[in-house]
């Protein structure tokens, strides 16, 4: 018969490896349950641009499915669900599972911070009767990218009584937004012989924040204590107040579709609040765990996951030897039979910049959810690659739950390289793989990721932590 497949289409179906597109395969269900899905992160992630916004948004949600604060002396039975918030920047939900916790727990670890301009300790000051701030970036960025944008200003700052002021200001639409100055190409000759890494200097980092003078002849440098009043009128600071804050310049965009066909999302931000949205639905869905479910959302990944609301801290090892605690265990056993899912993106395929990429082991666009057994640098250093046996089982819980999946790696040999949490959870004796979303201009103010790959993220975690 014509349609019959021949002996070698027939080997080959059994033998070779085949990429799926989600377009091509998905039926219309699920297209239409990952564009229902997205509308929910576009929400959380303009609503979260910092992480101690991320942080409170979550325990709101958390609590809203009866989720309590942890209480290190209580003991906890299957079904309950607690939260434990450290210090207000970063996160760890619990549901306590059926089964007895000395047979591990199953982690999925996401960080919550992203790239941003932070304000120095003394950010005010006045040059050509314009008042700036002065910045030192968070994060690995390309510094040009963050100059002629508008920008928001987020964060807490603390006064000495210890009131701490909220500050969100330029999301707004009636708020006025920030920017860094870029020199006009006329006079830019000089400028651009720099290399692109220089293109904009990080010292040049400096925001636009007034240009009005308080009108008193006998005041120096007027306009700065123009935007000092003005801050002083709606926060109640002072120039002081500037060294006990945590301010952060961000873009000031909202979440957009992207594409003719909206299979897109533009946002800052994707990194790595995707793979947090994605864990944390995931965990408020699954109520009736096998094994004690706990989502860390970490700080500071962005930086090395150094401090004490970052990974390589103590205070996930500290979390769980209080659960093992209650039932008479030491942290150490319940790590040691633990897995964990290191929930962070990776770099999709880029037609433009594909000459960066191995494109037999790299992420595309909606293709699903990207497997990365190991990230690092060169020869694979500062990594912890997955072992074998963890991949194997990673595989079968994906395909049985009918996840579109795939793997990649983080560009091709000795083109770069970069790291997650997840070397930092497997220091813990804890079997480690990552697993997140495929993401276009990572890093970049505005990112770009495929609806259905978030979608399929979340069903990834989803199926995670309910496998037996």
């Amino acid at each position: 018969m014509a349609n019959e497949k021949t002996a070698g289409e027939k080997l080959q179906e059994q033998l070779l490896l085949k990429r799926e597109n989600i377009g091509m395969k998905a039926d219309d269900a699920v297209q239409a349950a990952a564009d229902a899905f997205c509308e929910g992160y576009k929400q959380f992630i303009d609503a979260c641009k910092v992480e101690r916004e991320a942080v409170t948004y979550m325990i709101q949600m958390a609590k809203g499915q009866g989720y309590q604060e942890f209480d290190p002396g209580s003991v906890y039975l299957p079904g309950d669900r607690v939260f434990y918030n450290n210090r207000g920047k970063a996160l760890i939900l619990a549901t306590i599972g059926t089964r007895p916790i000395a047979d591990g727990v199953k982690i999925v670890a996401s960080h919550i911070d992203s790239p941003r301009l932070d304000l120095k300790p003394n950010p005010l000051y006045e040059e050509g009767q314009i008042a700036l701030f002065k910045t030192h970036y968070y994060g690995g960025i390309k510094k040009y990218q963050w100059s002629a944008i508008p920008l928001a200003l987020h964060g807490v700052i603390v006064k000495k009584d210890g009131t701490c002021i909220t500050v969100n200001l330029g999301e707004d639409k009636g708020d006025p937004v920030f920017t860094v100055t870029d020199l006009l190409p006329h006079l830019a000759k000089d400028q651009m012989t720099r290399s692109l890494k220089d293109g904009i200097k990080g010292e040049e980092l400096n925001i636009v924040v007034g240009l009005r003078p308080f009108k008193d002849e006998k005041v120096t440098e007027a306009v700065k204590l123009n935007v000092m009043r003005i801050l002083n009128e709606k926060y109640g600071i002072t120039e002081n107040d500037f060294i006990s804050a945590e301010l952060a310049a961000v873009p000031a965009f909202e979440a957009r579709d992207l594409g003719l066909d909206r299979s897109m999302i533009g946002a800052y931000g994707h990194d790595d609040r995707v793979c947090a949205y994605t864990s944390l639905m995931a965990a408020l869905e699954v109520k009736d765990p096998d094994y004690t479910t706990v989502t860390v959302f970490a700080d500071k990944e962005e930086v090395g996951s150094d401090g004490n609301t970052g990974l390589n801290s103590n205070y996930l090892k500290y979390f769980i030897k209080y659960l093992a605690g209650t039932h008479g265990l030491s942290g150490r056993e319940v790590l040691s039979k633990s897995t964990c899912l290191s929930a962070d993106v990776n770099a999709a395929f880029d037609p433009t910049f594909d000459g960066v990429l191995e494109k037999r082991n790299c992420a595309y666009l909606n293709y699903g959810v990207v497997v990365t057994q190991y990230t690092g640098a060169g020869g694979k250093s500062g990594t912890s690659q997955a072992s074998a046996e963890f991949m194997a089982d990673v595989r079968n819980i994906l395909d049985d739950a009918k996840v579109y999946w795939q793997t990649g790696e983080l560009g091709k040999v000795d083109q770069g390289g970069g790291g997650t949490v997840a070397k930092y959870v497997a220091a813990l004796d804890v079997d480690v793989v990552d697993v997140g979303v495929p993401v276009l201009s990572m890093h970049a103010p505005f990112e770009v990721v495929s609806k259905n790959d978030v979608y399929m993220t979340y069903e990834a975690f989803k199926a995670y932590i309910r496998a037996k």
